[in-house]
């Protein structure tokens, strides 16, 4: 079976917990606090020398980090990651636009607003974060507006890569009201079969 070294408060091992719940099978979870320093340590270290969570540890006892790579790997076979090469990079697309354009400036404005004092010398990059973060919100709100989920062959791991973030973007100051398609579109994630809500 396949174990997942991860922190269920952190979007990106949610997005992986998310995708092994939809798929149903057996896997193994061990919790680590990257906040404590566990992902710093020897051991982990040898499994994942860039010391982030999550891991994937396969049966075969080899290990693969970056969610988004974990994602492909688990789904692949799956009509979360269809064998069409079109529509694999459309959802790669989505997955880099994720990394690249959403996660930086959504993630990290609910990180300092959620974990660090209102003193904090970072509560000074939430402005540049907000605008940036509402930039790649309005992109996947026109995007929306015409089909139901990202890729055009319905529910993929590319829904599941932005959800982590998005659905709780409120947190970090973001106004999701503004954009009527986006909160749609959170709630048909919210429906599918096996479904689980994120544990902060």
């Amino acid at each position: 079976m396949n174990t997942i070294y991860g922190m269920k408060s952190s979007g990106n091992c949610y997005k992986v917990q998310l995708l092994l719940e939809i798929l149903a099978g057996p896997y193994r979870w061990v919790e680590v606090n990257s906040a404590a320093g566990e992902t710093r340590t020897p051991e982990y270290l040898a499994k994942n020398p860039n010391g982030k969570v999550p891991l994937l540890e396969t049966e075969e006892g080899k290990y693969l980090p970056e969610s988004n790579a974990i994602l492909c790997y688990l789904a692949s076979d799956t009509n979360l990651f269809p064998k069409d090469k079109w529509l694999q990079a459309n959802i790669l697309q989505w997955l880099f636009f994720e990394q690249y354009s959403h996660e930086p400036y959504v993630a990290v404005a609910r990180f300092i607003k959620k974990y660090l004092p209102e003193d904090h010398a970072r509560h000074a990059d939430l402005p540049r974060l907000l605008e940036r973060g509402y930039q790649a919100l309005a992109v996947m709100e026109k995007h929306l507006a015409g089909q139901e989920y990202l890729v055009e062959s319905g529910f993929s791991i590319a829904d599941i890569a932005l959800f982590a973030y998005t659905h709780d973007a409120a947190i970090g100051g973001f106004d999701l009201s503004r954009y009527p398609h986006l909160q749609n579109w959170l709630q048909r994630v919210r429906l599918q079969t096996g479904f689980v809500a994120q544990e902060n």
